[in-house]
């Protein structure tokens, strides 16, 4: 879907790679050059603009990867994690996160990451959807708990909250000294 096309508006947005880090090799050469004019010594030109562009044309290639498999975008109709794009009428539910105390894996953690690459990219979390078919999958961002309250909100879910505790519940905890029995 070409972006002339997509009249939605962008609820959340992650481009995978900056294009500023292609600049960062070519501005180290450029000062050490600005070092050796500097100090008198003899002037590398040949090799700093040599390793200066070649640097720059292998992180083009990064960036470019970067912004193709690794970006992030949701619209009010769509979700696009990689290459992939979601209609968010085919989600059911946003899956609640992964409880760290909890020693069994959620089922959703072992589906299958949107995207085509193998799995959650590194550095990315993935977050639990149910689709409307009942299958899983997992989104992913870097900035997970974003697209997870923008996910919650564009789907019309009611976001997770810390529910109060009950109060007709008997207390069962007890303190480790047993003062409160």
């Amino acid at each position: 879907m070409s972006k002339a096309l997509d009249n939605s508006g962008v609820l959340f947005a992650e481009p995978g790679a900056r294009w500023r880090t292609v600049a960062y090799g070519p501005i180290l050469c450029l000062i050490i050059f600005v070092l050796e004019i500097a100090t008198g010594s003899s002037v590398h030109w040949f090799a700093l603009l040599f390793c200066g562009s070649l640097i720059a044309m292998f992180v083009v290639l990064q960036v470019t990867a970067g912004r193709r498999h690794v970006s992030v975008e949701l619209t009010e109709t769509t979700l696009r994690d990689g290459t992939e794009t979601l209609p968010l009428g085919s989600i059911d539910a946003v899956l609640p996160q992964r409880d760290e105390d909890s020693w069994d894996d959620e089922d959703w953690e072992s589906a299958r990451a949107l995207g085509e690459l193998s799995g959650v990219p590194r550095r990315r979390t993935g977050i639990g959807l149910r689709l409307s078919d009942g299958s899983l999958v997992q989104a992913w961002a870097k900035n997970h708990r974003a697209l997870r309250a923008a996910l919650t909100t564009a789907i019309g879910q009611a976001p997770e909250t810390d529910s109060p505790p009950d109060d007709s519940a008997p207390e069962t905890q007890h303190s480790e000294k047993g003062t409160d029995r």
